[in-house]
């Protein structure tokens, strides 16, 4: 009687044990999960479009900002120089293409026996490069409103102010990037997960994202990228395969990044991009293990 408790105790244990590995390795192995998740958002840097010294940032590192609000103001006088420049320049070419106009009509009206021909129409053409030349003072005009327009750089979208790098009294050039702007409403996440667990994985599938300090976030697959670097054939110099002489029988898979959009965030959560955090994904238990890659 002992020898058949120990016999049935013992098949008890292994069959728990196989259980238990069973569970472990579909988990581990099976399951579409990773750990290498990553918080993204928008970012959008700030730069001046016109060059000139800073008098006003009337901003703060990590201050949120809505679309529209000033966040520098570069000094004006000389773009307030530049268009009171073109408008004077307007009135004068304005003043002398009424002239050259009125000019023409006066020949144009006069009998071949006063003028000739070939003055009727040095006059018409002569009013006509009056009337391009005022055109382009207009151009000049518009260009210059806009350059004094430019000198308040503002916020694109709502977020927050971060890496700020400018302070009154710096000179701003065009186009180098004076801060930065999270967009508030861009938040998603990249989970990067082993090419093994990509069959497990359709778009629309929902998600679990655990972030590190705990918080569960839902969300949904918003698209699966189709493709990596591959570092172990890079093009040589003539634009040709660098093909590896050796090859490692240990192939780890390669991790293709998924992303996913945010649908459920806890009122109150703090998210910055760059976070890490766990990704599951809950596939349609009715779908089968391996699908068609066009299906994708």
């Amino acid at each position: 009687m002992k020898k058949i408790v120990s016999l049935i105790a013992t098949l008890i244990v292994v069959a728990l044990a196989f259980c238990f590995g069973r569970v472990v390795w579909v988990h581990y192995v099976d399951s579409p999960w990773t750990r290498d998740g990553r918080v993204r958002a928008d970012v959008i840097s700030v730069a001046a479009d016109v060059s000139g010294v800073v008098v006003d940032v009337p901003v703060r590192d990590n201050q949120l900002v809505h679309k529209g609000d000033l966040l520098m103001q570069i000094d004006t006088e000389h773009y307030q120089m530049t268009v009171r420049q073109a408008q004077a320049l307007v009135s004068s070419r304005k003043a002398t293409w009424e002239m050259r106009k009125l000019n023409a009509k006066r020949r144009a009206d006069m009998d071949n026996l006063v003028i000739s021909s070939e003055n009727r129409e040095d006059a018409g053409s002569i009013a006509s490069a009056a009337e391009a030349e005022y055109r382009q003072a207009l151009a000049e005009l518009d260009a210059a409103q806009l350059n004094l327009s430019r000198t308040k750089v503002v916020a694109a979208v709502d977020g927050y102010v971060t890496n700020l790098n400018v302070h009154r009294g710096d000179y701003a050039k065009i186009g180098e990037a004076k801060m930065a702007v999270v967009d508030m409403n861009s938040f998603w996440v990249y989970g990067f997960f082993e090419e093994t667990k990509l069959p497990y994985i359709r778009v629309g599938d929902p998600t679990d994202m655990q972030l590190m300090s705990g918080e569960i976030i839902k969300g949904h697959v918003e698209g699966i990228a189709r493709g990596i670097f591959d570092r172990d054939n890079p093009q040589s110099r003539e634009l040709i395969a660098d093909v590896n002489p050796t090859f490692n029988w240990v192939r780890l898979a390669q991790r293709v990044p998924v992303r996913i959009h945010l649908d459920d965030v806890p009122e109150g959560l703090i998210l910055a991009a760059g976070l890490t955090c766990t990704v599951i994904v809950n596939p349609d238990e009715t779908r089968g293990r391996w699908r068609d890659w066009n299906s994708f």
